[in-house]
């Protein structure tokens, strides 16, 4: 049995090789087609793997106080009062924020750090900021305040390029420089940063929190990993919307070259018919020179599209699935490939294809050799 279809493979493989320009257009056609589609899933699927990595140290809870429905800064007051609550291993207050930047036009994040915070007069800045304003180590840059008045900061440091995707646009300043940058009086912060003791109780800390401060809102770190998540299936649904059509145009290709025998197939599988092969044999063999043309445009495809996102940094697609900043941070994502991905993909362009081939064959197959043959002398 194996051998028999040994001798169908040898014998596919050399009627491919016949017709190598029409089986090559269409493996050209194919391969492109898995590549634009498996780059929208790998590099989708790389970056909702990044942010649950990179989610993992953030707060358990979040606590935000709400006026007229929108985030507005916390008092000091009220950190006292979260570490009452029963189950709170630590609470942190935090301050950050955004400034727009008129002359690179581009939004930055300042942030206080918790720990080792830089000198007054001084910030240490992410890669992002200093290729748009082309700063280096020693450089004096200097914003309005929000009094407008010049607000010189001396950059000490350029943040770690391996974090750039959380720190592109980011500005670590002293409290005081944050304050009369963004405008935060004193005893105001931006939100608290809450550790729970027992992980399985972070939604019951959650509900004690609104009890004791009515006019806060706690954001559990699960729910902002469902939020990137949504975010960028969001955006990978949308590449793929757009290979829809591409996708449509190739069924109808597919469908057209498989669907009709040429009248040289017509006359081999005739003369096949007339040498003693069965239908079954036919068949077969028609199988495998489908599937060897598929599997060959889904390998291609794939591993390609593998080397563009992972290797080359998906220079096609960053600007759909990172999004439309103007600071892109430049990191190199880790290889991960989902099996569910590879399954669907594989489902989607392989299994069609390969089942479509079968058809046309099997009506040649069980006609008459003579007169399959005269068909296609006519």
């Amino acid at each position: 049995m194996l051998a028999r279809q040994r001798y169908l493979l040898d014998y596919t493989l050399a009627a491919l090789l016949r017709r190598k320009g029409r089986h090559l257009s269409l493996l050209l056609v194919y391969g492109a087609l898995v590549f634009a589609l498996a780059s929208v899933l790998l590099f989708g699927s790389a970056l909702r793997r990044e942010a649950r990595a990179l989610l993992q140290d953030a707060p358990e809870l979040t606590v935000q106080r709400l006026v007229a429905g929108r985030h507005d800064p916390i008092p000091a007051a009220y950190l006292a009062e979260v570490r009452k609550i029963r189950g709170v291993a630590a609470a942190e207050p935090r301050l950050w924020g955004y400034y727009y930047d008129p002359a690179s036009g581009a939004n930055y994040t300042v942030l206080v750090p918790a720990t080792d915070p830089p000198p007054a007069g001084s910030a240490r800045v992410g890669r992002g900021v200093a290729r748009s304003r082309g700063l280096a180590v020693g450089d004096v840059v200097a914003f309005r305040d929000a009094r407008a008045e010049p607000l010189p900061l001396r950059v000490t440091h350029l943040l770690d390029p391996a974090s750039e995707l959380l720190t592109a646009d980011l500005f670590l300043v002293a409290e005081g420089d944050f304050r009369r940058w963004l405008g935060v009086p004193e005893g105001l912060y931006t939100d608290l940063a809450l550790r729970v003791r027992n992980g399985r109780e972070v939604r019951t800390v959650a509900d004690k929190v609104t009890r004791a401060l009515p006019d806060t809102r706690p954001v559990l770190r699960e729910e902002v990993a469902r939020t990137y998540d949504a975010v960028f299936a969001w955006r990978e649904g949308v590449g793929l919307l757009l290979l829809c059509a591409a996708l449509f145009a190739f069924a109808i290709f597919a469908w057209d070259r498989a669907s009709g025998l040429s009248a040289e197939e017509r006359r081999e599988i005739g003369v096949l018919k007339a040498v003693g092969w069965d239908t079954g044999d036919v068949l077969r063999m028609k199988l495998w020179e489908g599937a060897v043309v598929s599997l060959t445009a889904f390998l291609l495809g794939y591993v390609l599209a593998y080397a563009h996102v992972f290797w080359a940094g998906a220079p096609l697609l960053a600007p759909l699935l990172k999004g439309w900043a103007t600071l892109y941070p430049e990191f190199r994502l880790v290889p991960h490939v989902e099996p569910a991905g590879v399954l669907a993909l594989f489902a989607l362009t392989v299994v069609p294809y390969t089942a479509v081939t079968l058809v046309p064959t099997w009506r040649a197959a069980v006609a008459d050799p003579d007169a399959v043959m005269r068909g296609a002398q006519e």
